[in-house]
């Protein structure tokens, strides 16, 4: 890459990017120093990941909340009257009751709880009243207007009623207050996690307990898998705690809590058949916790139903625009959109260096500063996203032929990516999916109505397709650039003109932030500087898929400004127009659907990723569109691994990387066997004699992957969380601050000097058979709540002291990421 003019610079000039770096204190005179004193080397990046979760409630119908509660609505008893009075057709009604009554797993997905209030322990009832305060932070505010949801009586009885994700903050609440002869020190801990069970759109959300730094010597990424995989196993065991102590299993309410990327099949089978507002009432959270304002936060996540219902909508305008959609006949969408349901990872990089630059006014470094540098990061970053995906992360999803509706299946795609790479991909995902009429040689879409299809199907063998990950496609990732605005020019305050254009084009609201794949995460308004990566779905395995995934963020991060410092890489390389931006990103989304090439114009205006086609074997010129060339997306990922090796070969020593960058080679070259995708698949097909998911009923396919989400897979998590419990445990034992800190004295007191990894390989198997005692059960939550703490404590060592704040607007509230301890 050669040097090339700057542009969009703040000193105009005067000061180039390498002296700003250089007065940080970068050094770049050789390859060790460029790997150890750049952002984000080895010792300087920080990490913090963000989980939202799927839950279940297991029972019958007239035990479980959700079924309930739709059957003493309102709404349900208006529609029977309407239907009695000849307003509203049979079909309303009984396809509401065909899915109250259709559920033979008795499998309630999304569904809050209900038990005796009296059941909670008088610390948790005081978490529960401050909570139901309209703001915490005036203990004088009274109650929330909608207290009415949560308290109820029952047979003369107080009873409570809240989500799953609330739940699990109760619980944590409840097993430290019923301990009275246990440590202070148990209940101290147990406080400062309350807050990192919050809640997304519907499902659970938490975030890491403690930000953790990137250390060669820690493992890198392997310390980001160990502090997520234990977070995952308190929360299994604070629902085990939950089910016994609130009598949620005495009364039929299994609750079960685990990862899964997609909206749930029952779930949006309802969305599709009530209203947007009755959706919005059963299933958006009611931001009990984690928020002082909970219910400004909750009409915020009515709005962004409310958006994404009406872009969804809008989309088949942008459809016909492009010329993919040539008829009036289509499917139309519901005015409920079920796109929030999809659940991801979001890891967010801090840098200490970047942070207190930006705490010291002396420094030199100003915002304007971060903007440039953030934004071209963010640019160069997005041309390596296809090696994540499918390969770290995936949602691997079966489409049948009746859904390859092209307004259906391109989802958001049409705000994404301009109509040109838009139509090439539409086009070319037919080509990929089993929708062709063999001898003929025709491809048929569907027609629409369900019966017809489902002939069409079965006579004619037309299957429809399997793809790696079907939530980057239903989701809203990033949205296009304007003409007049773009996002990433280096420019502050671009986001915010972007927002104003999105609002006149009926695409967004100024409320929302700008969603992008990779977001800066700026100091003013988040109190550290770095960036947040929101491409990542399932992760087959913590230690196996997220170590390395964390690994390679944070590489690429580092080398963009190592690239900036040595005057290679600037703004004017990657020019900022939507036609530029899309080009790059649709890499990204064709490595979702699975296909095998992409295009690019011959005289792209996009230097990096020319400089990079340059060396990718097999490129030619396009027969079918005339001034593109063809290239073959698993050559390309190929390049792009070969050409980190050689451009990152320092930093890749300096980190330990080596054997990372080998495993990915064979993620690449094997995924059936090494990668997250295909392990994920191989999982689901597990009851099925087959080789291939195309082979399967698509229906089929995907609720034998929900069970294996919410059984096969969950459980495999927690094993893997019990072994790095134990390896904490053991080096816990030599640790000379695990003594002094106090923690030792409160884990003998709590296993009454039993030797805790012969308390915890004891009580392993009955914990994931969930047949642990109670007892046993709670010693465990003290036990795992003291290495949390240490793991803290170790951690807190080389924190950034929480200086220079900023500030935050409530937009931006929602991605808690880093805020623990920046704050």
């Amino acid at each position: 890459m050669s040097t090339v003019p700057l542009r969009g610079w703040p000193y105009g000039g005067r000061r180039s990017p390498k002296h700003i770096l250089a007065r940080l204190g970068v050094d770049p005179s050789s390859p060790e120093k460029r790997a150890s004193t750049f952002p984000f080397s080895p010792e300087d990046a920080t990490c913090g990941v963000e989980n939202e979760m799927q839950t279940v409630v297991i029972g019958s119908r007239d035990c479980v909340d959700l079924p309930r509660i739709i059957e003493e609505s309102n709404y349900f008893q208006n529609i029977i009257k309407r239907h009695q009075r000849g307003e509203l057709p049979r079909k309303v009604i009984s396809d509401l009751e065909r899915w109250l009554s259709e559920n033979p797993a008795n499998v309630w997905e999304s569904s809050w709880v209900r038990f005796r209030q009296r059941c909670l322990s008088e610390p948790a009832s005081k978490v529960l009243d401050e909570d139901l305060r309209c703001d915490k932070r005036d203990p004088e505010s009274g109650l929330r207007a909608d207290v009415g949801r949560f308290l109820f009586f029952s047979h003369g009885e107080a009873h409570l009623r809240v989500p799953v994700s609330y739940l699990l903050k109760l619980a944590l609440a409840d097993v430290v207050g019923i301990q009275h002869d246990a440590p202070p020190l148990i209940r101290s801990i147990a406080t400062r996690l309350l807050n990192h069970f919050q809640s997304d759109n519907t499902s659970p959300e938490t975030h890491s307990f403690h930000v953790i730094p990137l250390s060669v010597g820690e493992g890198m990424g392997a310390a980001v898998a160990a502090e997520s995989a234990l977070r995952f196993l308190l929360i299994q065991l604070l629902v085990q705690y939950a089910g016994r102590r609130f009598g949620l299993l005495a009364t039929g309410q299994k609750v079960l809590v685990y990862f899964s990327p997609h909206p749930p099949i029952r779930q949006k089978a309802l969305n599709d058949i009530i209203t947007d507002s009755f959706y919005r009432e059963l299933f958006m959270n009611p931001c009990l916790s984690g928020w002082d304002r909970g219910e400004d936060k909750h009409r915020y996540m009515h709005l962004c139903h409310q958006v994404m219902s009406r872009a969804q909508l809008n989309a088949l305008g942008r459809l016909k625009e492009a010329g993919i959609i040539n008829t009036n006949l289509v499917v139309l969408p519901t005015s409920s959109n079920s796109s929030l349901l999809n659940n991801g990872a979001h890891i967010s990089l801090g840098s200490r260096m970047l942070t207190r630059a930006l705490s010291d006014d002396s420094s030199g470094f100003l915002p304007a500063h971060e903007k440039y540098f953030g934004d071209l990061v963010i640019k160069f970053v997005e041309h390596f996203l296809p090696l994540f995906v499918g390969a770290y992360s995936a949602a691997p999803y079966r489409l049948d032929f009746g859904d390859f509706h092209p307004e259906r299946v391109l989802s958001f795609l049409p705000y994404q990516l301009d109509y040109t790479h838009l139509r090439m991909i539409w086009r070319r995902w037919k080509k990929k999916a089993h929708i062709k009429v063999r001898p003929f040689g025709v491809r048929l879409t569907p027609f629409g109505p369900p019966w017809v299809d489902g002939l069409l199907s079965r006579f004619l063998s037309l299957k429809g397709d399997f793809v790696p990950d079907f939530r980057l496609l239903d989701y809203l990732v990033g949205v296009m650039s304007t003409d007049r605005s773009p996002a990433l020019d280096g420019r502050l305050g671009n986001e915010e003109r972007l927002k104003r254009d999105l609002v006149d084009l009926g695409v967004f609201d100024s409320q929302m932030p700008v969603y992008l794949p990779y977001r800066l995460r700026e100091f003013l308004k988040k109190g550290f500087s770095g960036f947040e990566g929101r491409i990542y779905s399932q992760f087959a395995g913590f230690r196996r898929d997220l170590a390395p995934a964390v690994d390679l963020q944070n590489l690429l991060t580092c080398l963009a400004f190592q690239l900036i410092g040595a005057g290679r890489l600037n703004h004017h390389q990657i020019p900022d127009s939507p036609e530029v931006e899309s080009e790059r990103r649709q890499v990204f989304f064709a490595a979702a659907i699975g296909l095998p090439t992409f295009y690019v114009r011959v005289d792209t205006e996009n230097l990096i990723l020319r400089s990079l086609l340059k060396r990718v074997p097999g490129v030619r010129p396009s027969r079918r569109y005339p001034g593109f060339l063809r290239v073959q997306l698993e050559e390309y990922r190929r390049t792009l691994v070969q050409w980190l090796v050689g451009e990152a070969a320092g930093l890749i020593e300096s980190s330990g990387l080596g054997a990372t960058f080998e495993d990915l080679r064979l993620r690449l070259e094997l995924p059936g066997e090494y990668s997250a995708c295909g392990r994920l698949a191989d999982g689901s097909m597990g009851t099925f004699k087959a080789r291939n998911p195309i082979e399967i009923n698509a229906v089929e396919f995907n609720r034998e992957t929900e069970r294996y989400y919410r059984q096969g897979l969950r459980l495999q998590h927690m094993e893997e969380a019990l072994s790095f419990l134990e390896q904490a445990l053991a080096a816990a034992a030599s640790d000379e601050g695990f003594k002094e800190s106090g923690l030792r004295e409160a884990l003998s007191r709590v296993l009454g000097g039993r030797s805790s990894l012969n308390f915890l390989r004891s009580v392993s198997k009955e914990v994931l058979s969930e047949t642990v005692s109670d007892e046993e059960l709670i010693r465990l939550i003290n036990l795992l709540l003291i290495i949390i703490q240490q793991a803290s404590l170790k951690a807190s060592q080389s924190a950034i002291p929480p200086e220079g704040r900023g500030d935050r607007p409530y937009e931006d509230a929602h991605a808690p990421i880093h805020r623990q301890a920046h704050r």
